[in-house]
């Protein structure tokens, strides 16, 4: 047997969802997708395990959105950090050449 097409995520777990309720077997699913029952199978474990993990891990970690909006805040703490040190060291750069600013009258 060749290499076994490649399907995307979200028909292997339309195809497992199917096998889970059994609309179809393991060995239909395989014919009619043209892979190898073992394939389907390691599907289903894979499947199953990763809702194990997903219930047991459960909602106490951060979402992905609050892990995506951490990293900017990060960044754009950094980048304030670095136009403040800039700034500073424009400010001391013009009053070397400049001299102290004062008016004599």
């Amino acid at each position: 047997m060749g290499r076994p097409p490649v399907i995307p995520a979200e028909r292997k777990t339309r195809i497992v969802l199917s096998v889970l309720a059994g609309e179809m077997s393991i060995a239909e699913a395989a014919r009619r997708e043209k892979v190898s029952e073992q394939s389907i199978g390691r599907w289903k474990a894979d499947f199953l395990e990763a809702g194990k993990t997903a219930l047991a891990v459960g909602r106490s970690g951060p979402s992905t959105r609050e892990e995506l909006l951490e990293a900017q805040v990060e960044d754009l703490t950094q980048a304030l950090g670095e136009a403040a040190v800039e700034i500073r060291v424009w400010k001391k750069g013009a009053e070397g050449r400049l001299g102290p600013l004062r008016t004599s009258r």
